[in-house]
């Protein structure tokens, strides 16, 4: 894969070089790209919703772990787990702009405190392009029910 498409693919077209909080700042992109993607084109179809996170997860390991080789152990310029996390997030959520918000603060939650369990997916694998997105997916999962949760009441 060529060097600059590697980049743009790993840090979600740039967002991976904000020096403060890159990762929080991909988080907002795609609530950003998501709620302008449901406004102009009405609500994302659940299969199209299962493609867009199986091929970003399916591209986001080998680039991830690419970039993990050029630049050290999970470098903090590799965000695209989070664009796989936020889907992981969004998937089946029906409750609109608030409950997208909600959705961006509790996937920076778990992504952050990686609980019950989540911190140990880095290590699938032995580690590398795979763990750096699985653990991802795992606070993707806890933040969907927290979500959802939220939404529900």
């Amino acid at each position: 894969m060529p060097r600059p498409l590697l980049y743009t693919i790993g840090t979600f077209f740039g967002t991976g070089f904000f020096p403060i909080a890159p990762a929080t700042v991909a988080s907002a992109g795609v609530m950003v790209l998501w709620w302008a993607g449901w406004t102009y084109l009405g609500p994302i179809p659940l299969w199209l919703q299962g493609v867009l996170l199986v091929g970003v997860t399916a591209i986001g390991i080998p680039v991830a772990g690419k970039l993990e080789d050029i630049h050290g152990e999970d470098p903090s310029l590799v965000v695209i787990d989070e664009v796989a996390g936020m889907l992981v997030t969004y998937f089946a959520l029906n409750a609109g702009l608030y409950g997208w918000i909600a959705g961006f603060f509790w996937f920076r939650f778990f992504d952050i405190l990686k609980p019950l369990g989540v911190r140990r997916l880095e290590n699938l694998g032995g580690g590398g392009g795979l763990g750096i997105m699985a653990d991802d997916i795992g606070a993707g999962v806890l933040a969907a029910i927290a979500t959802q949760a939220t939404a529900y009441f």
